[in-house]
């Protein structure tokens, strides 16, 4: 299995360094991609006439992407898996990290926010949160910092994350009324 993600991480860095305009874009979604997410969710608070169903849905994708990265580093604890350019799989042509690889905070932040649209029914703006999801996993392929399991088990992450704040934070209760009642 694994020489087949390899295999699958090497094919999809193979172009970079070798499209300069495509490489700025890829960093660039890379470098801002989950800041924006994050932006859109947070805007969408103050849209004109919100109700509190969507606020109840933009509470929740705050949770299940605070939920998600907690999650993340519990595993780091116990799976410490080289980045792929230190282990000359891929090439890197952004800076270096420091942490370990598996699994990507980028794709868990971001599929987080997606699955959390989803999951409440709010399909279609889960559904651009979810291309975003993916563009912002594969950048982070093509830049050569994490293997495609790492954005998977990034995804599963956020899945996770997203599945137990629906099971656990229901909307209507008094404590969601006051949470979305603010502002």
């Amino acid at each position: 299995m694994f020489q087949f993600d390899a295999a699958t991480t090497a094919w999809l860095n193979t172009w970079a360094g070798q499209a300069p305009a495509t490489d700025l874009v890829m960093t660039w979604i890379s470098t801002v991609g989950v800041p924006l997410l994050v932006l859109a969710v947070a805007l969408q608070w103050w849209l004109p006439r919100p109700d509190r169903t969507t606020r109840h849905v933009l509470v929740a994708a705050g949770l299940s992407f605070l939920l998600g990265l907690g999650v993340n580093q519990l595993v780091l604890l116990f799976v410490q898996r080289v980045r792929p350019y230190d282990a000359h799989v891929t090439h890197l042509i952004i800076g270096r990290t420091v942490d370990f690889s598996f699994p990507s905070d980028h794709a868990t932040a971001s599929f987080a926010i997606a699955a959390a649209f989803l999951l409440h029914g709010l399909r279609r703006r889960g559904l651009a949160f979810l291309a975003a999801a993916l563009l912002i996993g594969l950048s982070r392929v093509y830049l050569g910092t994490h293997y495609v399991s790492d954005i998977l088990g990034g995804a599963a992450t956020a899945i996770l994350a997203a599945a137990l704040v629906r099971a656990a934070y229901w909307q209507n209760t008094r404590a969601d009324r006051l949470i979305t009642g603010i502002l």
